[in-house]
């Protein structure tokens, strides 16, 4: 079993990655008003904002703001997965160690999360929220897919810095050659 040691910051503003257990499923979608009102039950119990989203088949990106003082991050994903599972029929092909516990086995049980440190951090996990779709293949433009909160905003791209300074000589050996540190 993986070590997971989580980093709490009361207020913080946080990146997730949440998974569905079965990757080929597409159930996040095809039941995403289920989503939705799990996601505002839980806001409505335990306030956060919801900076970006973005909602593929099979696993969700987002970006949330915790209230100053509160860092329960955990409680709230605990909260937003139990109540989309329990109103979604059993999966018949529930892998066993699931099945022992009580579980459906919709959700992958951990999920990734990252504190977002500053402004160029930030920008940098909108870009990812902004380019899932197309990354996942399924609209060519990230505007085209519904189930994101940035369809209709345009950013502008994050301003990437490098450690190690790319020679900008016209010999492509040397500028392909990788640094060693």
């Amino acid at each position: 079993m993986a070590n997971c040691t989580r980093r709490y910051v009361p207020g913080g503003t946080y990146f997730f990655t949440v998974r569905l257990q079965n990757p080929q499923a597409d159930l996040l979608v095809t039941h995403i008003d289920l989503l939705r009102d799990s996601t505002r039950l839980c806001r409505k119990r335990w306030p956060f904002t919801i900076d970006a989203a973005v909602i593929l088949p099979n696993k969700l990106h987002m970006i949330w703001t915790l209230p100053p003082g509160d860092a329960d991050f955990s409680k709230r994903w605990r909260l937003i997965k139990s109540t989309f599972s329990r109103h979604l029929p059993t999966p018949p092909d529930i892998p066993e160690n699931h099945r022992k516990r009580g579980e459906k086995g919709i959700w992958q049980r951990r999920f990734w999360e990252h504190v977002i440190r500053d402004d160029q951090d930030f920008d940098r996990h909108m870009h990812l929220i902004a380019a899932a779709p197309v990354q996942a293949g399924l609209v060519k433009k990230s505007g085209d897919w519904p189930y994101s909160s940035l369809r209709k905003v345009a950013l502008e791209p994050p301003t990437l810095k490098t450690t190690v300074p790319v020679p900008s000589a016209p010999n492509r050996t040397t500028a392909a050659t990788p640094m060693r540190t």
